[in-house]
Formats: structure tokens, C-alpha cells, sequence
């Protein structure tokens, strides 16, 4: 019997190392351009967008995959989007519409 509980827990601490391994993507805005234009993520991880810029920028998405408005931010501010649904996200800027990139959510 407690064999069985020991077998358990080590399966439960398993699994829940497992979970926790979401990554952070890094995206740059710098002269009114994204630094990357494509993002390959996983469902769960983190894609930071770091203004760079001197200008403020607004970042955000209409796609089915995640849709999202981070509103606007200056330089050197940050803020981030978690991906939780597979599929392409089209990523834009509100402020300077040439500004586009994506971001590719797998399993």
C-alpha cells in the first residue's frame, strides 16, 4: 500500500514538471518596426513585445487564435501575451499600421 501511494506522488510530481515548461519569446518594436516577423510558439508559452522605440505603440490581434488589444506604451515599457490556442495569429500595431508580424501557435 504505500508503495502505491510513493508510485503516485512521483507520477503527480512528473506531471507537473511537465506542465510548467512554457517558454517566453522576445519581440523588439524599434523605428516603427517589429524586430522579428515571425514567432513559433507553443500553446502556454509567453511572447513578450518590448517597445524600443521613441514613439509609443499599440499592439494587438483580431485572429480566432488570440485576439488581444495591449493598449498603448511607451519606450522601454513591456507587456505580454500568453498563446493558449493553436493556429496563426496575426499580429499588428494600431498606431502604425505598416508595423505587422505573426505569431505560429502549435501543440
Amino acid at each position: 500500500m504505500k508503495s502505491y501511494f510513493l508510485l503516485a506522488a512521483a507520477a503527480a510530481l512528473a506531471a507537473a514538471a511537465g506542465a510548467g515548461h512554457a517558454a517566453e519569446h522576445s519581440v523588439g518594436q524599434k523605428n516603427n518596426a517589429f524586430t522579428v516577423s515571425n514567432v513559433k510558439a507553443k500553446v502556454g508559452d509567453e511572447v513578450v513585445f518590448k517597445n524600443d522605440d521613441t514613439v509609443s505603440h499599440n499592439v494587438f490581434s483580431l485572429s480566432d487564435a488570440a485576439s488581444f488589444d495591449l493598449g498603448s506604451y511607451g519606450q522601454g515599457q513591456s507587456k505580454k501575451v500568453k498563446v493558449e490556442k493553436v493556429g496563426k495569429v496575426e499580429v499588428e500595431c494600431a498606431i502604425h499600421p505598416s508595423m505587422k508580424m505573426t505569431i505560429d501557435v502549435s501543440k
